[in-house]
């Protein structure tokens, strides 16, 4: 059984800064890791044009366009993307957001002079013509030159493991923002006969009185590995692609980065 990412993502909007310990310091650790690629493979400190074509509620867009880039949001959830919004605006920053697919970008060609898509978004996609769907149009939104920046689980390990869980999350009241206490996350995964795609029962643990309220939201994703990952971003009309550990970006997830080709006249 497949499962929509657009109903999982508008019904975890209200509660997506709970996966992290801290949201506020996450979205400024990102940032800055994510800046320093962007800063050294477009050769410039910018402020660049940068297109996050999966949002959410904002980690990322948020944090890229407090150090001074020029960020437009987009994400398949209008939930999330009203959020990201919202988020930004309560933080002094005018965001420009759009609930769009991925596979169907709503901008022009040549546009953007990077593309973010980070969080293991790709992973929801969940036959190969859709991924290439999906990095086709990045690649169209790109200028020639421009830079992606995808982000994705180490798959090749969890393929060769094929792990039933994930450690839980514990998030403290995000620096009084919130005012909610802590709350507990944590996923079980049921892997598909195929070895490639899982199922996800995605746990929240939310203080309720003296007890707990637990909220439960399914999604499905497809294992991707690098080489698999790296491949379909060269079809699509990047060049060079090439992946960053943890260690030496500074992001929590392997990061690939590639050159948009030279489009041919």
């Amino acid at each position: 059984m497949t499962h929509s990412p657009r109903d999982f993502y508008d019904s975890l909007a209200a509660d997506y800064h709970r996966i992290f310990p801290d949201w506020d310091a996450s979205i400024a650790r990102q940032a800055a890791a994510l800046d320093g690629l962007l800063r050294r493979e477009l050769g410039s400190p910018g402020p660049h044009r940068v297109l996050d074509c999966a949002c959410g509620i904002g980690t990322q867009a948020i944090g890229l366009a407090r150090v001074g880039h020029r960020v437009t949001g987009s994400d398949l959830s209008p939930a999330a993307v009203t959020r990201a919004a919202a988020e930004a605006a309560t933080r002094g920053m005018d965001l420009r957001t759009a609930a769009a697919d991925m596979r169907q970008l709503p901008f022009r060609d040549g546009v953007f002079d990077a593309v973010v898509c980070a969080d293991n978004s790709i992973a929801h996609l969940l036959i190969r013509e859709d991924l290439e769907a999906a990095l086709r149009d990045m690649r169209r939104v790109l200028r020639d030159d421009g830079l992606l920046l995808l982000t994705l689980r180490d798959y090749d390990e969890a393929c060769r493991t094929r792990p039933a869980s994930v450690p839980p999350q514990v998030s403290e009241d995000s620096g009084g923002r919130y005012s909610e206490g802590r709350s507990i996350t944590f996923q079980l995964w049921h892997w598909h006969d195929d070895g490639e795609h899982y199922d996800q029962e995605y746990f929240q643990l939310l203080p309720e009185g003296d007890g707990w309220q637990v909220r439960v939201r399914h999604a499905t994703s497809w294992a991707l590995t690098r080489r698999e990952v790296a491949d379909a971003v060269s079809a699509a009309g990047f060049a060079d692609p090439a992946w960053h550990t943890p260690a030496e970006s500074g992001f929590y997830q392997p990061v690939c980065v590639a050159r948009a080709a030279q489009r041919c006249e």
